[in-house]
């Protein structure tokens, strides 16, 4: 998996192409004053001329069907005698060996709360997962994606222990802020204070902590902090890093009275990253993680050129959801017909489910509040939970907490009811234009960690349980166990797709009319196509076979192993949960 770099050599340009050197002054120009700009771009010429002179860089593979990531913790998976990281390493050589192009490896540093997302040093590997040469063990064979959580620091890093003993230049790198000031047009993901007051060598200060107390916000109104985060970013490309993610990036900047979310400056900030990044280190590939509603999140595509390679595709997951537990796609496929394609370069990054839970903020305006709080409703009736986040108008849901297994599951199902419910669901996320990441609880079938909840006392727990290497062989090792059920019909589910080129990233997409149990996506064109047909319901489906360029000739199932058979029917029957896919041959 890789991107092409927009960015040339300075020495290179032609046909009038502005150099890199201006062009990123002109964007700082637009956040910073003129004497910060010049700074700035002082301290940014020796990084700079590490991408200079190489006339003849070598192309960088595009992405392309065979691209699929997984997501875990570096602790996910734990073997005895084992660094958390070779465990990892292991169970991506045998039990999911030659499933995916890439690992996202969830924050792997130093940290004190929020499983990893409230870090104290972002150039450390966490002692306890392992090191830095365990990190390009696993990027020898996968391309590694690494988090750049920079919109917040552990109240406890080093940085902070700085501002609070006022020490330069990290007094700069925290806001504070007066608590008798209006921040109530503040976007807030959490129903914590905006402000935590800490006890500074000056006296009491109020900074700002968006997501806790523990994590607190970084300035990049000083340029300072912005030199940082671009040594940051080409620190991790050294380290092996190919992907970067961006965490919570649309928080990065701050203007009392406005929603601080997505400003103008947020936006230019990563269009510089990703220019120094193309200019540099071009192929890496930044992806913006935004849960937003959709418009805003695709802001961060920019032109498709200049800024996220990559963006998630957050109403994915609750959409999907809603789908099968109404037995109904008529809203999914809605959403997805109006969807335009990503623009330029970029493509989505395709998920059901991750580390965090199944935010609700995605399907603002495309689901009706009856319809969130059914789902709200049913997730607590299976044994999730569900977080809240501080409105105007009060606090309201913000985010299921629960596997997307146990989220789609019905009490009194059996594992061959769940295993097809949920990889009926995977063949949408498979299917979709973009680039499909899979969760590794949901590629193992996980159910609800119950234990870890109450051991931990934080919603996002049940969905974060740790993978005992053993129990996991001896679960595998029996054909009709849930956890074999689900893991291998991920496998023949990326196999098929990565035998057909229809499922590009960037092939075209179309849903196709179908009735509201039945899940009708037509990829690619002519005799490359492929119309993918999924049931959404507990019954029989019967879906006429499309007339759509090349006629198709065969039926695939995806989740099972076997051969592509004639199709010979002009009306099939889809049995519950089914999944086929129809081509020319």
């Amino acid at each position: 998996m890789n991107a092409h770099g927009s960015d040339t050599p300075d020495s290179t340009k032609t046909g009038g192409e502005t150099p890199v050197r201006q062009r990123l002054e002109a964007l700082l120009a637009t956040i910073y004053p003129a004497g910060e700009t010049a700074w700035l771009m002082g301290e940014l010429e020796s990084r700079l001329s590490r991408g200079d002179g190489q006339a003849e860089r070598p192309v960088p593979k595009p992405i392309d069907e065979a691209d699929v990531v997984l997501i875990t913790y570096g602790d996910s998976i734990l073997a005895p005698g084992a660094a958390p990281l070779t465990a990892l390493k292991t169970f991506l050589e045998g039990p999911a060996g030659g499933l995916f192009s890439a690992v996202h490896v969830l924050p792997f540093y130093p940290w004190t709360s929020d499983d990893g997302f409230s870090v104290t040093d972002y150039r450390a590997v966490d002692e306890k997962l392992g090191t830095w040469a365990e990190i390009a063990e696993l990027a020898e064979h996968h391309d590694l994606m690494a988090d750049a959580v920079v919109n917040h620091i552990s109240a406890e890093s080093a940085w902070f222990e700085a501002f609070r003993e006022c020490r330069e230049p990290y007094v700069e790198y925290f806001l504070t802020r007066d608590p008798a000031e209006d921040l109530s047009a503040v976007t807030r993901p959490r129903a914590t204070p905006l402000l935590t007051p800490v006890e500074t060598a000056q006296g009491v200060k109020h900074v700002w902590t968006t997501f806790s107390a523990d994590q607190v916000d970084l300035n990049y109104a000083s340029p300072k902090v912005f030199l940082e985060v671009a040594d940051l970013m080409l620190f991790y490309v050294e380290q092996g890093a190919r992907l970067i993610r961006l965490d919570a990036i649309g928080f990065i900047w701050k203007e009392p009275g406005t929603t601080c979310m997505h400003l103008p400056q947020a936006h230019g900030i990563i269009q510089a990253i990703r220019m120094i990044l193309d200019h540099v280190t071009p192929g890496t590939i930044l992806i913006t993680e935004t849960n937003v509603p959709h418009a805003d999140n695709i802001s961060y595509f920019g032109d498709g050129t200049n800024e996220a390679h990559m963006v998630y595709q957050f109403p994915l997951p609750p959409l999907v959801l809603h789908a099968f537990l109404n037995g109904d796609g008529t809203k999914l496929k809605s959403w997805l017909a109006a969807l335009e394609p990503a623009p330029g370069d970029a493509t989505f990054f395709n998920f059901l489910s991750s580390h965090d839970g199944v935010g609700l903020r995605p399907v603002e305006g495309l689901l009706e509040k009856a319809e969130i709080d059914a789902m709200v409703a049913h997730v607590r009736a299976v044994g999730g939970q569900v977080s809240m986040r501080s409105t105007p108008a009060g606090e309201s849901p913000y985010e299921l907490n629960t596997t997307y297994l146990d989220g789609l599951s019905r009490p009194g199902d059996s594992d061959a009811v769940i295993a097809a419910r949920m990889m009926a669901a995977q063949s949408i996320l498979v299917a979709l234009a973009g680039v499909p990441a899979i969760y590794v609880h949901s590629l193992l079938g996980s159910r609800n960690d119950l234990e870890g909840l109450a051991r931990t006392g934080r919603a996002r727990s049940i969905n974060r349980a740790k993978i005992d290497m053993p129990g996991l062989e001896a679960d595998l090792a029996r054909p009709d166990s849930l956890r074999s059920l689900v893991l291998e019909g991920h496998r023949a589910l990326l196999a098929n797709r990565r035998a057909l080129s229809a499922f590009h990233p960037k092939a075209a997409q179309q849903v196709l009319p179908a009735a509201p149990g039945v899940f009708a996506l037509l990829r690619g064109e002519g005799a490359e196509a492929v119309c993918a047909l999924v049931n959404l319901t507990d019954a029989p489906q019967e879906v006429e076979v499309p007339q759509a360029g090349a006629p198709f000739t065969a039926m695939l199932d995806p989740v099972a192993p076997g051969a592509p058979e004639p199709l010979t029917e002009t009306v099939l029957t889809l049995p519950p949960y089914a999944v086929r896919w129809l081509t020319a041959g």
